[in-house]
């Protein structure tokens, strides 16, 4: 999969966006662009955006909390640290949400 070389906050959102839905089958994916609030942090000028994301999936189920942020954090591996900055998460399961 081709990358953009500066990747519009649209095209990021996007990308987040497909791989959640792709690994972890959620029923609800809430995503939020905060890079707007960061301007002039030290992460903001290497160009990795902030974002949040609530997200509710079965696959959470039975997990601790650090499972579930390391099921999120593994299915953006490659986009953290270059795109993403900083992630809050909010996992949560059916039944909690």
């Amino acid at each position: 999969m081709k990358q953009d070389a500066n990747p519009t906050p649209d095209t990021r959102l996007e990308r987040i966006r497909s791989r959640l839905e792709a690994d972890l089958a959620p029923l609800e994916c809430v995503l939020g662009d905060d890079s707007a609030q960061h301007k002039g942090h030290a992460g903001a000028a290497s160009g990795g955006g902030h974002y949040t994301v609530r997200i509710v999936s079965s696959r959470f189920e039975g997990l601790r909390l650090v499972m579930r942020h390391r099921l999120v954090y593994d299915s953006l591996r490659d986009l953290m640290h270059t795109e993403i900055h900083a992630l809050a998460i909010t996992a949560l399961t059916p039944s909690e949400a």
